[in-house]
């Protein structure tokens, strides 16, 4: 035997995933796993003796590194003693200013770390990240990827990610080779939407230094970081080769973050027993040791793994909230798909998108995911809608701005015609204008022109061996007179020179100004401090394309022909066969139709029809005292000659009532007027006269549909508002009649 709602929930996408119980053995474990270490430090003389829990002959390369480069040593004695209770009461107190915490946390070991971070519950955890971000206002980073490595329609979605304000935008390769000509497309694109939008294209990184230096890319996160000795050497890496690489891009200019997340040690098979969330705090204390100005981490590409474990979700918070702790910039996940379910991956979201990140997602995919070929699109093109809705419903800035259609395509046909020109310029594979009008308006890369991919790939190698840079591309641009996109681009090369965007979280806005740690900290410290959505920040993103005037919804339809004639005040009627059908105070006169357009006259003449089959007679008056409907039915009850009448306000929801019962009883209450048709109300009429005449009665079937509320209730506000202004106080009701059809 089966519960068929059991069944039914078993069908729901959430099903399709798997969670876990916890294997601390395997790493399967998000916090405060059995073996996690006790957080330790011992120094002798000035050198590092035992940390968390091993002698310093048993130190791993991690260990190692982080003691030599990440520890302050003359922090760790007092902060090492304090409380882990006090630290964490320290992170959510506002009396306790970050530079404060950020000193604090130099001392630190990262069995400290981890454990403090595990003390906050997920509302602490949203307070210490708004808190500890280092960057005062939160921004975005998009995707942009597309399966045929459509050059034309990587610059179209670069150049909305632009217009819609992401601040940095990533793409990656199906095919190595493309390297080059999606960094050029979307670095065209990228300035076409917004000069001064930062740009990378996640391949080998000796290729993606090599688009750097030639000023193709401007920042690097692909710089990966592990929290075992084991998948460090599986990976042919060590943290100092990847501090190494670090100094190499910033040396030549390039900001550069690296990447980590829970999860990753654990499906690679190398936890040690170890939770996530204390490896994850190794890697950022490795990430900080190797003098990384950020990082990318929120589980990233491990992040179903997670989530498939108890209080994931709340690990994946409080990393965010170690790294910005550790004083680093923090693209914060919610990229790769979380989950199945929308409620699901919408809840995860919530821990970044409320207090605010650096980067809240380190990807959103700006097309459809698709063509998201990093493997990603949590959020896509078809959810924007909704991320906007949502930071307007929470006056919250998540980075993203809305944008109209129009101002939508001519962005993308712009980008696309700046990059057919320049392809032309460098003598690569032409652009078609079949692929311009594709990528303006199309819905994803299944709708683009087939390319030469054996000619486009031979062209990318051509042009790194012709030594192709940033410089060349603004100049082919200036030469087909996009002078705009060039100056844009050529800004993007100066800002290298002067590496003001180097510094912790910088973002540059759209007059090359540079916004970082340096120049716009954060200095939350409670309420009426730090970030606040207002002024034209606020009025910018509450001004959705879909958003409408309220008095435009309504419209006017009171004007035209009379649909009722008032006569003399309606008195206590004595003929026990009528049904006194009672109109609410605005009906068939400021307004003249039901909420689901049906007019005033039809209604009237369909219940008055219903009260004729029935064998009753129909007497039509209006309440003008209220705009209650139960009171302007008891009104008409009151007044009617058999004690009962059928109430209707003006947007159609209507009530059966018996003079004896009190004012909010009723006998039939017909409260979901948007699904009521002619036939409807006729059938009400018919009831209401069988009780009239003393019949045997049954109710009139109700349909219901409980969305009607989210989508009317706007509507059903300024219909009623409409009502009550025409109510007079007092006033006793009114006799109506039908008014006459004019003839035509």
């Amino acid at each position: 035997m089966r519960s068929r709602r059991f069944v039914s929930r078993e069908k729901r996408d959430l099903h399709r995933e798997t969670l876990v119980s916890p294997l601390p053995e395997l790493g399967l474990v998000a916090a405060d796993g059995p073996l996690d270490p006790t957080p330790e430090l011992v120094i002798d003389e000035g050198i590092v003796v035992r940390m968390d829990g091993r002698p310093a002959a048993d130190f791993d390369v991690i260990d190692r590194f982080v003691v030599a480069h990440g520890l302050d040593l003359e922090v760790a004695a007092g902060a090492m003693a304090l409380d882990d209770a006090e630290l964490a009461r320290m992170l959510v107190d506002i009396g306790v200013p970050r530079a404060e915490l950020v000193r604090l946390a130099r001392g630190l070991t990262p069995a400290k770390l981890a454990r403090v971070i595990g003390l906050l519950d997920p509302v602490e955890l949203m307070l210490a990240l708004k808190k500890l971000r280092a960057r005062r206002a939160p921004s975005n980073q998009a995707h942009v990827t597309n399966l045929k490595e459509s050059p034309a329609l990587l610059a179209a979605d670069a150049a909305e990610a632009g217009r819609r304000g992401f601040a940095e935008i990533e793409t990656t390769v199906g095919v190595a080779r493309y390297a080059p000509l999606n960094a050029i497309a979307l670095l065209v694109g990228s300035q076409t939407g917004r000069p001064g939008v930062m740009t990378q294209c996640a391949v080998e990184e000796r290729r993606n230094l090599e688009l750097a230096i030639r000023g193709l890319v401007t920042y690097a996160e692909t710089l990966s970081v592990y929290g075992t000795e084991p998948v460090f050497v599986d990976g042919d890496d060590t943290p100092w080769s990847k501090a190494f690489l670090g100094a190499a891009y910033a040396s030549r200019g390039v900001k550069v973050r690296f990447t980590s997340g829970t999860g990753s040690e654990a499906l690679m098979g190398y936890a040690q027993g170890l939770s996530m969330l204390y490896l994850e705090a190794r890697c950022l204390a490795a990430v900080r040791a190797a003098g990384s100005q950020g990082v990318q981490n929120g589980s990233i590409s491990c992040v179903a793994l997670v989530l498939s474990v108890p209080g994931g979700t709340r690990a994946i918070l409080g990393e965010n909230v170690l790294a910005a702790w550790l004083d680093l910039e923090v693209a914060s996940g919610n990229d790769a798909i979380a989950s199945h379910s929308e409620i699901r991956k919408t809840a995860k979201l919530m821990g970044q998108f409320l207090p605010g990140t650096d980067f809240v997602t380190s990807g959103y995919s700006v097309m459809p995911r698709r063509d998201n070929t990093f493997g990603g699109g949590n959020f896509d093109a078809d959810d924007l809608d909704e991320w906007l809705t949502v930071q307007r419903d929470w006056q919250v800035d998540a980075g993203i701005e809305p944008v109209s259609e129009e101002e939508v395509l001519r962005v993308r046909e712009r980008a696309a015609h700046a990059v057919q020109a320049v392809f032309q310029e460098l003598g690569l594979p032409p652009v078609s204008n079949g692929e311009v009008a594709a990528a303006t308006t199309g819905y994803d890369s299944s709708e683009m022109p087939d390319r030469d991919r054996a000619a486009d790939v031979e062209a990318a190698d051509e042009l790194l061996a012709r030594g192709v840079s940033g410089l060349d591309v603004a100049l082919a641009l200036d030469r087909r007179g996009f002078a705009e996109i060039a100056e844009a681009v050529l800004s993007m090369q100066r800002q290298r020179v002067s590496a003001d965007y180097l510094q912790t979280s910088s973002v540059i806005d759209a007059k090359g100004l540079v916004h970082s740690a340096v120049n716009d900290p954060n200095v939350y410290s409670g309420p009426g401090t730090g970030y606040r959505l207002e002024g034209e920040r606020w009025e910018l993103l509450q001004s959705l394309p879909n958003v409408v005037d309220p008095a435009e919804l309504l419209g006017n339809d009171s004007e035209g022909e009379a649909v009722v004639v008032e006569h003399e005040e309606a008195a206590k009627g004595d003929d026990p066969t009528e049904v006194v059908v009672a109109v609410g105070p605005a009906f068939a006169d400021a307004i003249r139709k039901t909420i689901n357009e049906l007019n005033h006259r039809d209604v009237l003449e369909s219940i008055c029809a219903g009260i004729r089959d029935g064998g009753a007679v129909p007497r039509v008056v209006r309440v003008r005292r209220v705009a209650d409907v139960a009171f302007i039915a008891h009104d008409g009850a009151r007044i009617s000659g058999s004690g009962i009448a059928l109430g209707i306000q003006s947007k159609g929801t209507a009530v059966i009532h018996r003079a004896d019962l009190e004012p909010l009883d009723n006998l039939e209450l017909f409260g979901m007027s948007p699904l009521y048709t002619l036939e409807s109300y006729r059938a009400m009429g018919r009831n209401a006269a069988g009780y009239a005449l003393g019949h045997r009665v049954g109710p009139v079937p109700t349909e219901l549909d409980n969305f009607a509320r989210a989508k009317l209730i706007v509507r059903t506000t300024l219909l009623h508002a409409r009502e009550t202004q025409a109510v007079q106080p007092g006033a006793a009701a009114v006799e109506l009649e039908l008014a006459a059809v004019p003839v035509a």
